[in-house]
């Protein structure tokens, strides 16, 4: 054999057995992606799904039963407070009013004559009674005096005397009685009748006023600012109480009806923010918790919370299905690790993985804290600035030696021909095995 093969040989079965350990190296070593623990504020989120609907709602219904004569607005037409929607038909109402308010004119035209004529003519009779009775109690008087003086000085018998007295006995008392009618005309008669006259004219305005508010309402207005949601009639049509003849719904502000779990319900706050979405939607938008229910829905065994949000260019519509995330704690320089870093514990609990310098993966238990997003707090286990495994951990036992590689083991084919030049391995950069080194 020429000596130059020879030496070929024996240096290929030198670089072969050279090569066997440190391919057996790289086997047992299990190539792991790490990230180090960190300090971060963490939020504790609590969620929910729900329906939207309007801040204010109002349904217009008629207080009377009647043709629609017109409509001035109609679906969607925004609308103030007060403003006029439609009109029912008020002829008959129109024409009792009218009769109404000449009943308050002829009651008014009666009380007048009563302070002015019949009382005063009345009075003026009784006066007349009087002074008649007066004039007869006088006379009497003076027949009775003459007929005693007679009697005295033996010139007249007793029985004329005794029928003078009994005729001024019976004026006395004639007169007494014209005295007390006319004192009554004077004061209790004279406001009796004039109350009464009053009281009429109180009773006929009373009768107008309800014949004017049945006019008034054949006047449908709005009780509030919005936009008309519905009509569901037509011109001619009848409206009745009770039904809606047209609704008017405020979307300036829109409030979401959430369900949110009833073991999280405790820590939901009035006034706390929420942000909330809507399904095939990226766009976000906050809220302000207005409404948390004191009590549990027994059938979904959920907590309802109101949460309002401003309704820019009336964007968000009633009925549409949001999904609510509630901020209801906030917890400063957390430590904090990624969601892949969790692995579950021998115990039941939950573990990590952190690499020491030596790359030996060393299992510990941890005790979670609250989630958001894809970090999790930890209460115990780890500190910040340990490295924790998060590509590569399942399966890999206590102890294990591991090798940290990059994330670039993870990227296509396509996507290394593209990609930028690596920057050259540091201090705290280890080389990639997945790829081929150049001598």
């Amino acid at each position: 054999m020429p000596r130059n093969i020879h030496l070929t040989l024996v240096s290929l079965l030198v670089l072969t057995a050279c090569s066997k350990p440190r391919e057996e190296e790289a086997t047992a070593a299990a190539p792991v992606q790490v990230t180090a623990v960190t300090q971060a504020t963490i939020r504790r989120i609590v969620q929910g799904d729900g329906v939207l609907f309007p801040r204010d709602q109002a349904s217009v219904m008629p207080k009377l039963s009647a043709p629609v004569q017109k409509f001035y607005v109609n679906r969607g037409d925004h609308v103030r407070q007060g403003q006029l929607l439609a009109v029912l038909e008020n002829r008959d109402l129109t024409a009792s009013a009218a009769e109404g308010k000449g009943a308050v004119e002829q009651a008014d035209s009666n009380l007048r004559a009563t302070e002015g004529a019949t009382v005063p003519e009345s009075v003026g009779k009784a006066e007349i009674d009087l002074q008649a009775a007066r004039d007869a109690r006088d006379n009497a008087k003076k027949v009775l005096d003459s007929r005693e003086q007679l009697f005295q000085q033996g010139a007249l018998a007793r029985r004329p005397v005794d029928e003078s007295q009994l005729a001024y006995s019976q004026a006395v008392a004639q007169y007494r009685v014209a005295d007390e009618h006319l004192k009554a005309l004077q004061s209790v008669s004279k406001q009796e009748q004039i109350k009464g006259a009053a009281a009429q004219v109180k009773s006929a305005q009373a009768h107008y006023e309800a014949l004017e508010a049945q006019v008034a309402y054949s006047r449908v207005t709005s009780p509030i600012a919005g936009i008309v949601a519905d009509r569901p009639i037509n011109v001619g049509e009848m409206a009745n109480p009770g039904s809606p003849l047209i609704t008017v719904v405020d979307i300036s502000r829109v409030v979401a009806r959430v369900d949110v779990p009833q073991s999280e319900a405790s820590a939901v706050k009035l006034g706390q923010t929420a942000i909330i979405t809507q399904p095939g939607n990226s766009d976000q938008m906050e809220g302000k918790v207005t409404v948390v229910s004191p009590a549990a829905n027994p059938n979904t065994t959920t907590v309802q919370v109101w949460i309002e949000i401003a309704n820019v260019g009336e964007r968000l519509k009633p009925g549409s299905a949001v999904h609510a995330a509630i901020s209801t704690e906030v917890y400063k320089a957390a430590t904090v690790v990624p969601v892949a870093a969790i692995l579950p514990a021998e115990e039941g609990g939950t573990a990590v993985l952190t690499v020491s310098p030596d790359s030996i993966a060393h299992r510990r238990a941890v005790k979670l804290g609250v989630r958001e997003g894809n970090q999790v707090q930890i209460l115990s286990g780890v500190t910040p600035g340990e490295e924790v495994v998060v590509v590569g951990g399942i399966g890999l036992d206590d102890k294990a030696k591991v090798k940290i590689v990059t994330t670039a083991v993870e990227e296509s084919d396509d996507d290394e021909d593209n990609a930028p030049e690596a920057p050259a391995p540091g201090k705290d950069q280890k080389k990639d095995p997945a790829k081929p080194q150049e001598k």
